[in-house]
């Protein structure tokens, strides 16, 4: 199930991950030009004095949200005893009498009070320090264990425990999202819709009531009729609790599944409704959830209180921002609301994994960035904030430095509304309060101890942001930013770079060194592209977001002037998704690590090693050089190159079985560069990896064997990046919606989809093929059922496995037979079919159904292959492939390999008795 955008997870926008300015607040940062401040540099030692506090807070939340009150109360009644008393008490302060001769003794007549000797102040600020530690774990054990208490307390989790079915009245919390599609054995799981909400009151099925503020998860599946409004508790006329499309009419009324969807996305936060579904646990711990309410059909959703006016206010300027971007290109349209408002979801899941393996996620999750240009605009260079020759539109205007400051707050609250208060917002909403309260009272700013003061009020205010990987990356690319880069920078600039690439480049490689074991934690892996692409990427940063921020205020108001602002930001938030794209489009674009925190403590001590080698290798140009090559022959990983160091693709490979686990993807090589690809598997990264390894980048032709999940669900692997000129499939269009998802990707590049019959037969460059089931009649476009194409043919496949295209293929002197999904009956079929005859001793056959212990053993011995190549997933629970299978295969005189012990698979060689035929593994 998919995460919510707050939580670092799969989907899009979670992140607040590392990235050049990312998460910034107002205030003087790197290359800023103040002088005078309290941070890092030549002015002076960093202010660090209030992160013990912080960090002592920090962990305590995290550690107590979990126990019992009781336990809570004891660690805050602790921590506030130590705390009052290590304030209470006061060290003896001795005096020493010192006669005005010089010589110690007694008071007496001349004699003086020389100062104490020691170092008492230090004592002193000791003792305040663990005073201010003990005191904030005390608070923060306090409102750990009371929101910890919310989410435990009431009915609703006794109930989740029984899998009670309820009706109740919920809150929602949080903008609604879609879930990740994903794909189990043949068939893909439905997206539902999913909102963060609060149980306001419930009812068992006995009739009794209960009121309680219980969060929960609420899973919408397709089939659940839109919310209507109540007639009880309606608004006025003119409000509309919908954001993207107006709510049905009652019960009854008619709504396809498409529609039902888009008015859940269109919910937002604060309304009220009244459902009915099924309570259970929820999936895992540490989880501000209480437990996950699955909507039912009964009764149907109704509206019982619309939006708040702010939340009113805040969808209307995000719908008009939608509206203003409605008709640019694709990426565009899909990134400019989540580069401004942190909307992603027309985000698709193939450019949301581009953004995940270039590390540019957070600029989908709206952050102190987004908040640092805006006030930017109204202060100017926050370094010059309190300076007379301070820049901005506030000394234009005549605004003096508190009504500059309180314009700025009132903008900051405006952010933090339109955006959302997810946790990097919330974060970059506290900096910037802090800062902003040191302008009006005209002090100087602090930025570390502002950092410590935001984390230490957001995790006092919601404890559940101690655990938030999101909340972590933010802060951490922060501390990164203040700490680490200037010194970087300054590094760089002393070997005469250029000041503001070595800014840029020392905030971007501070940020990714200390993110980067957290980013291992979530994604398993390593991205080798993520500076280079966060430094390419961050010019545009700015300029979409202004442009964007433009559009969304002038759209309420004169939508034809905000969709022309749309159309010029359009230029570069498709700057960035290219960026992302052609990132994550390298073949070396990231590595695999361990996803445990045994492996992020092994990354950072890596980290730390490259940096301190790289402090010696800054003073032999050549030597940097040098590796600056490797790393870019590593990311780029030419053809050629590969091939000799892994011996993969072999020389002269003919055809390719790809490891995409639990599916089907092969390719058939038709010239340099070009290859018909047969099956996608059932995840777009993999297939997509597979063909970059063997180099292909144009695809004459892709034939879907059937509809199967996971023979089409990587179809978007497979046209990423390259020209496809035609897509052809079987005429069973079952399962429905995967044949939906078909045609749409197809007619949204304009590719023609052909349907393959029996008997046609093509050729491409040195490929030549024939098509040998399904039967041209095996179901009509009428349905009704007509004589079978030739003796003992079905007349209507049983299934989608049936009705699955196979190829008998000639190449190179190779004869390769491809059967998909067949089972027993079509292939009993097959065998009697007009082609027998040609189907007899091939060279290599792709088995069947994943090697499923469900085949024809007339085929296997009628074929009988020379060699017999199985895709199956390692450790998949359908037992694939069959050990029945594999031995009536070597019974046979086969070779026999699978995926799912060898790897991806090349065949190379000539066919006949008297060819050699060579099966290299990946």
């Amino acid at each position: 199930m998919s995460r919510p955008r707050d939580e670092a997870t799969p989907g899009p926008g979670h992140n607040s991950g590392p990235g050049p300015g990312s998460n910034l607040f107002p205030g003087p940062g790197p290359g800023s030009g103040e002088r005078g401040g309290e941070h890092a540099g030549p002015t002076g030692p960093v202010d660090l004095r209030l992160v013990p506090p912080a960090l002592a807070a920090w962990a305590t939340a995290a550690l107590t949200l979990d126990v019992s009150a009781g336990w809570s109360a004891v660690v805050a009644v602790a921590g506030a005893v130590g705390g009052i008393l290590l304030l209470s008490v006061r060290g003896r302060r001795r005096t020493v009498r010192v006669r005005t001769d010089g010589r110690r003794g007694r008071e007496g007549p001349g004699a003086r009070t020389a100062p104490p000797q020691g170092a008492p102040g230090r004592i002193t600020w000791a003792r305040s320090s663990a005073a201010a530690v003990l005191l904030c774990v005390a608070a923060a054990a306090a409102s750990a264990g009371l929101h910890g208490a919310d989410v435990r307390r009431g009915p609703v989790p006794e109930l989740a425990r029984r899998f009670a079915t309820v009706t109740a009245e919920v809150e929602v919390t949080g903008d609604p999202w879609l879930s990740r599609p994903q794909v189990h054995g043949d068939h893909a799981a439905p997206v539902a819709v999913l909102l963060r909400a609060q149980v306001r009151r419930v009812e068992r099925s006995d009739g009794t009531a209960v009121r309680t503020r219980t969060p929960v998860l609420m899973v919408v599946d397709a089939d659940i009729p839109a919310p209507w409004r109540s007639p009880a508790r309606g608004e006025r006329s003119g409000e509309a609790p919908m954001r993207r499309t107006a709510a049905p009419g009652p019960p009854g009324t008619p709504a396809r599944g498409a529609e039902r969807r888009a008015a859940w996305l269109g919910v937002l936060p604060s309304t009220r409704l009244w459902v009915g579904g099924r309570l259970a646990p929820a999936s895992g711990g540490g989880d501000r959830t209480a437990a996950v309410l699955r909507v039912r059909r009964g009764p149907q959703p109704r509206i019982v209180a619309g939006p708040s006016a702010p939340q009113r206010l805040a969808g209307r300027l995000r719908v008009g921002l939608r509206e203003a971007t409605d008709g640019l290109p694709g990426d565009a349209r899909a990134l400019l609301p989540g580069l401004v408002v942190g909307d992603t979801a027309r985000i698709t899941p193939e450019l949301d994994e581009a953004f995940k393996e270039t590390d540019l996620a957070h600029t989908l999750a709206v952050s102190g960035s987004n908040l640092t240009v805006l006030l930017a605009l109204l202060i100017g260079p926050p370094g010059l904030a309190q300076r007379a020759e301070r820049r901005g539109f506030a000394p234009r205007l005549g605004l003096s430095l508190r009504v500059t400051a309180l314009s700025a707050a009132a903008l900051t609250l405006g952010f933090v509304i339109v955006c959302r208060p997810d946790p990097s917002v919330l974060r970059a909403a506290a900096c910037g309060a802090v800062a902003l309260l040191a302008l009006a009272t005209g002090r100087r700013r602090s930025l570390v101890p502002a950092l410590a003061t935001a984390v230490l009020l957001l995790v006092l205010y919601d404890p559940w942001l101690a655990r938030s990987y999101g909340f972590l990356l933010s802060v951490l690319a922060t501390g990164a930013l203040l700490l680490l880069a200037p010194g970087w920078s300054e590094a760089l600039r002393r070997r005469r770079v250029p000041p503001r690439l070595a800014e840029a480049l020392g905030a971007a490689a501070a940020a990714q060194a200390v993110c980067a074991p957290v980013v291992a934690v979530l994604s398993a892996r390593v991205s080798l592209v993520a500076v280079p692409c966060n430094l390419l990427a961050e010019a545009a940063v700015a300029p979409s977001t202004v442009l964007g921020f433009a559009a969304l205020a002038t759209a309420p108001v004169a939508m034809p002037v905000a969709k022309a602002l749309a159309w010029c930001a359009s230029w570069p938030a498709g700057w960035i998704a290219g960026v992302a794209r052609t990132g994550a489009a390298l073949p070396g674009a990231g590595v695999d690590w361990p996803a445990s925190w045994a492996g992020a403590l092994a990354l950072a001590v890596v980290t730390a090693a490259v940096v301190l080698a790289g402090r010696r290798l800054l003073r032999h140009p050549w030597w940097c050089g040098l590796l600056t090559v490797v790393l870019l022959l590593a990311v780029v990983r030419p053809a050629p190159l590969t091939r000799v160091i892994t011996g993969w693709p072999p020389p002269g490979w003919r055809f390719a079985m790809c490891d995409v686990g639990q599916g089907d993807a092969t390719v058939l090589a038709a010239g340099r560069g070009t290859g018909v690809v047969v099956d996608a598997g059932p995840d777009p990264a993999p297939v997509d990896h597979c063909l970059r390894q063997l180099g292909i980048t144009r695809v004459p032709l892709l034939v879907l064997t059937h509809f199967h999940a996971d023979h089409v669900a990587g179809l978007t692997g497979v046209l990423r990046g390259r020209s496809v000129a035609e897509i052809q499939t079987t005429g069973f269009e079952e399962p429905a919606g995967q044949a939906e998802f078909v045609m749409r990707e197809a007619a949204a590049r304009h590719i023609p989809v052909t349907r393959a019959v029996a008997g046609a037969e093509r050729r491409t460059g040195p490929l030549a093929w024939r098509v040998l089931w399904p039967p041209p009649q095996a179901r009509p476009p009428s349905g009704a059922l007509t004589p079978p194409a030739w003796p003992g043919a079905l007349t209507e496949p049983d299934g989608p496995n049936d009705a699955s295209v196979a190829l008998l293929v000639r190449t190179g002197g190779l004869r390769l037979l491809l059967l998909g999904d067949l089972e027993p009956p079509a292939q009993e079929a097959l065998s009697r079919s007009p082609a027998v005859a040609e189907l007899a001793g091939v060279d290599v056959l792709k088995v069947a159904h994943h090697g499923s212990a469900y085949q024809d053993p007339e085929l296997i011995r009628l074929a009988a292959p020379r060699v017999a190549l199985v895709s199956a997933g390692a450790g998949n629970p359908y037992g694939h492939p069959a050990p029945s299978t594999m031995a009536a295969l070597r019974a046979g005189g086969a070779t026999v390999l699978s995926t799912d012990r060898d790897g991806a698979l090349a065949a190379t060689g000539t066919g006949g008795a008297a060819g050699e035929i060579r099966v290299t593994r990946g």
